[in-house]
């Protein structure tokens, strides 16, 4: 029989890894064979724990991971990794339960994860939706804070406006990129003048 392969995933730097972690040695997951992907959406298929579990694998390993869901958030996906495994010749376990794209059951089982999994983060981006258009709607969720002040912002414009300071130097005294300094002379030139 071949090794044992884990993969987890958590979707924000926030999140712990321990939990899964742990369920993958209960499984019988070396330590050292245990790839990690922190802060990555299943939907983002550039994960590169993932890559590095896939490349692991040989013909007669098991990937193990704790849900489906930490490795695939669509069906498409869930199905390609699948699909990719059985033709390698590695077995995929689920939380501890083989999937064999042979068994009926096992397969239709598959299916309805996979579904749930792509259910789940779909209902998780339309609440994230709901969440920040009721804050915007509050006057709470106001986008990214101006880098300077609007007191620093005129004085900028004046300085400017001296002909004495260039480009280079308001960056300098105000401790920003060039791309903010020209922001904010863009908007304090009338519409008229430009």
């Amino acid at each position: 029989m071949g090794e044992l392969i884990g993969y987890a995933r958590c979707s924000t730097v926030l999140q712990d890894l321990t939990a899964q972690t742990e369920i993958l040695l209960s499984l019988g997951v070396p330590e050292d064979r245990i790839y990690l992907d922190k802060g990555l959406t299943g939907t983002n298929r550039e994960r590169p724990g993932l890559d590095q579990a896939l490349a692991a694998v040989r013909a007669g390993d098991t990937l193990v991971v704790p849900k489906l869901d930490r490795l695939a958030r669509s069906v498409p996906d869930a199905h390609d990794i699948g699909d990719t495994l059985v033709d390698r010749g590695v077995r995929l376990s689920l939380g501890g339960s083989i999937y064999d794209p042979a068994d009926p059951m096992s397969k239709m089982f598959f299916n309805m994860l996979a579904v749930f999994a792509e259910f789940e983060a779909d209902l998780l981006k339309m609440r994230t939706r709901e969440g920040m258009a009721i804050a915007r709607s509050r006057g709470k969720l106001k986008g990214r804070a101006p880098k300077l002040t609007s007191r620093q912002q005129a004085e900028l414009v004046r300085m400017h406006g001296t002909g004495e300071y260039t480009i280079a130097e308001l960056t300098e005294v105000f401790s920003v990129g060039r791309a903010t300094v020209y922001r904010v002379l863009d908007r304090a030139t009338p519409a008229t003048t430009r």
